[in-house]
C-alpha cells in the first residue's frame, strides 16, 4: 500500500518501482524529491526559482518537466550500466539450460572464471530475476473449466498405510459437477481391483456418467503412438459393460485432472499417519475401510469451497442426469479366474483354499478375489446373476485354508472305520448297540487278545440281561479301557439299576499310593513327637518295636 506525503500543502503519493527495503527507501526518496521540484516548477513556472525552492540544479528540473511534457513517468529509474550486464546472455543461457533450477552459486563461479570480480550477492539478485522472467514466459494459462452434471468422473490413486509392513493403495474418485468423493482402500492396482473399485464407485454415487477420467496406466493404456493412447482391451469392455467412455489424461501431466489430484491429496492427509495429522498406525485392513467410511461421509456432508453446498445434496440433484447402472457387475469385478479341482479347492498366489462339494464345482470355473485380507470365491449362475461361493483367511503356501463344512462328514477319516458285520457272530454282537462297535474298536486298536470269545460272552449276556445294560456296559468298558476277562461283567452288575452317569478316568496326577506327609514330623520338638507319635503310621509303629 502506498504512503502519501504532504508537499506544499498537497497530498502525493510514490510509485514505488523496485523490491527490497533498502531500494524501496532510495526509490521514495527520490520520487519525493522528484514531485517536489515538479510542484515547485508548476508554482513559480521558472526553471531557476523551482530549482531554488527544490534545492537542485535548474537543469534537472528542464529534464524532469520536459519528461512529463512527452508523457513519460519522470519517476521511472533509468537503468544504470552494471559490470554484470557485460554476462546477462551468458546468465540467461544457463537459466535457461536448466529451465529454472539451476543455484546461483553454481552461475557465479561460472561466470567468476570468465573475469567476473563483482559479489556473490550481485549474481544472486541478477539470477533470481532472470529465474522469474523465465517463470513468467512459461507459465501455463488454462481456461476455466466448468463441468456439467452427469457428465465426468475422475479418479487416481494415492499410497496409503502400511499395514504390518504391507503398502496400501487408495482408490479416490470425484465427480466433477456434485464434487462427491468416494475413497476405497486395496492392496494393488490391478485390472480386477480397477473394474471393482469402479463398479462399487458407480453404485455409492446411484448412476453411471458419460465419461470417465483417469491416468495412463497399464490397466487403462496399453501404448501411446504418436501421441494417441491405445487402450486397454480389457477396460474398453467394461466401459461398454456400464456404458461409460473411459478417457485419459495427456501424461505426466497431471493439471489435466486436477479435481482427482486434489482428492488424492486430501485423503491422504487425512488418512495416512503423518506428524502433521498424528494419526496413529493401522492394525489392521478393516480399520483402515472404517476410516475410509468415515472420511467419506465428512467430506460429502460438509458445505464445498467452491458451490457452498454439501456435495451429498449436489449428489441428489446430479443423478437425475446420470445413466441407470446395470444390475450385474462385470465379471472382471469378481477377480482373475480359477479353475475347481476334483477335490473342490482353488489354487491362489501358490495355497490352496476349499470351496463346497456340495456345489459340484469340480472342473468349472470361479473368480477369485483379495478383499483386504480376505478371499472371495464368486461364481455366475445359468442366468448370468453372480453368488458367493467361500471366503478364507489369507494363508501361505504349504498350509492349505480347508473349511470342514465344505465336505461331506466322513466315519473313515484318520484311519477310523465304522465297523462292518460280514459273520452271524459279528452281527449279533454290533446289533447291541453303539457301545458295542466302540468296544470293538477300542480292543482293537489296543491290541487285546481273544476278542471273539469275549464278544460271544457279551452277546450271551444280553440274553440274560436287557441289551441296552450290555451295551452300555460295554462302552464304558471302551472309555475305561477295561478289556480283560471277567471285566465286563463286573462292570454290567455294578451299573444295573444305576443311573447312567460318565465314567471318570484318574487323570495323570491321580495316585493311590499312600502318601508321606505325616514323616514331615519328624525331628520336632517331644510334645509334638508325642502327638506325632499318635498319627504315625502302624508300619513305623511295628519298625520302632522291632527295633
Amino acid at each position: 500500500m502506498a504512503t502519501e506525503f504532504p508537499v506544499y500543502g498537497q497530498m502525493f503519493s510514490p510509485v514505488i518501482v523496485s523490491t527490497g527495503r533498502a531500494g524501496w527507501l532510495r526509490d521514495m526518496k527520490n520520487s519525493r524529491e522528484i514531485m517536489e521540484i515538479l510542484e515547485a516548477y508548476d508554482l513559480t513556472g521558472s526553471y531557476r526559482a523551482a530549482a531554488e525552492l527544490a534545492g537542485c540544479d535548474h537543469h534537472t528540473v528542464a529534464r524532469y518537466v520536459a519528461l512529463r511534457a512527452a508523457g513519460e513517468s519522470p519517476v521511472e529509474r533509468e537503468h544504470r550500466v552494471r559490470p554484470i550486464d557485460e554476462y546477462l546472455p551468458k546468465i540467461e543461457e544457463l537459466v535457461v539450460r536448466s529451465n529454472g533450477k539451476v543455484r546461483a552459486d553454481v552461475v557465479h563461479r561460472r561466470i567468476a572464471a570468465m573475469g567476473f570480480a563483482g559479489a556473490e550477492r550481485t549474481t544472486r539478485r541478477t539470477v533470481a530475476q532472470v529465474k522469474a522472467q523465465l517463470k513468467a514466459g512459461q507459465r501455463r494459462v488454462f481456461r476455466p473449466w466448468i463441468p456439467e452434471p452427469g457428465l465426468w468422473l475422475q479418479w487416481d490413486w494415492g499410497h496409503g498405510p502400511r499395514i504390518k509392513g504391507r503398502q496400501t493403495q487408495l482408490w479416490c474418485a470425484w465427480l466433477a459437477w456434485s464434487r462427491f468423493r468416494v475413497v476405497i482402500p486395496v492392496w494393488d492396482k490391478t485390472l480386477p481391483t480397477v473394474v471393482a473399485c469402479l463398479d462399487t464407485t458407480l453404485r455409492r454415487i446411484g448412476g453411471v456418467p458419460t465419461y470417465a477420467l483417469t491416468d495412463n496406466e497399464k490397466t487403462v493404456s496399453t501404448d501411446h503412438i504418436a501421441g494417441i493412447a491405445v487402450r486397454n482391451p480389457d477396460i474398453v469392455e467394461v466401459g461398454r459393460h456400464y456404458g461409460l467412455s473411459i478417457r485419459t489424461c495427456m501424461p505426466a501431466d497431471p493439471q489435466t485432472k486436477g479435481g482427482s489430484e486434489a482428492t488424492v491429496r486430501i485423503a491422504k492427509a487425512d488418512l495416512v499417519p503423518a506428524e502433521a495429522n498424528l494419526l496413529g498406525q493401522y492394525r489392521t485392513f478393516g480399520e483402515l475401510e472404517a476410516a475410509c467410511r468415515d472420511f467419506c461421509t465428512e467430506v460429502n456432508a460438509r458445505p464445498h469451497r467452491e458451490t457452498r453446498r454439501p456435495p451429498v445434496e449436489s449428489l441428489a440433484e446430479e443423478r437425475t442426469r446420470l445413466h441407470p447402472i446395470t444390475r450385474e457387475p462385470f465379471t472382471v469385478a469378481f477377480g482373475t479366474t480359477r479353475r475347481v479341482t476334483w477335490d473342490s479347492t482353488v489354487s491362489v498366489e501358490g495355497a490352496r483354499y476349499s470351496v463346497p462339494t456340495q456345489m459340484q464345482l469340480a472342473d468349472t470355473r470361479v473368480w477369485v478375489r483379495w478383499h483386504g485380507d480376505e478371499l472371495i470365491v464368486t461364481g455366475v449362475d445359468d442366468h448370468g446373476h453372480p453368488f458367493e461361493i467361500a471366503r478364507h483367511h489369507r494363508t501361505t503356501p504349504g498350509t492349505p485354508s480347508i473349511n470342514d463344512e465344505h465336505y461331506p462328514p466322513r466315519n473313515d477319516h484318520h484311519g477310523e472305520r465304522t465297523p462292518k458285520p460280514r459273520t452271524a457272530e459279528e452281527t449279533a454282537f454290533l446289533a447291541l448297540g453303539d457301545g458295542a462297535s466302540s468296544w470293538l474298536t477300542e480292543a482293537a486298536a489296543t491290541g487285546v487278545r481273544r476278542i471273539r470269545p469275549k464278544m460271544a460272552e457279551a452277546v450271551t449276556l444280553a440274553k440274560l440281561h436287557p441289551a441296552a445294560e450290555v451295551d452300555r456296559a460295554l462302552g464304558i468298558a471302551a472309555i475305561a479301557g477295561r478289556f480283560a476277562d471277567n471285566d465286563l461283567i463286573r462292570i454290567l452288575t455294578y451299573n444295573i439299576g444305576r443311573e447312567e452317569t460318565e465314567p471318570i478316568r484318574p487323570s495323570e496326577d491321580h495316585s493311590l499310593q499312600p502318601g508321606t506327609s505325616a514323616w514331615s514330623r519328624l525331628g520336632s520338638t517331644a510334645t509334638e513327637d508325642d502327638t506325632s507319635a499318635r498319627t504315625l503310621p502302624s508300619s513305623v509303629d511295628d519298625e520302632s518295636e522291632s527295633r
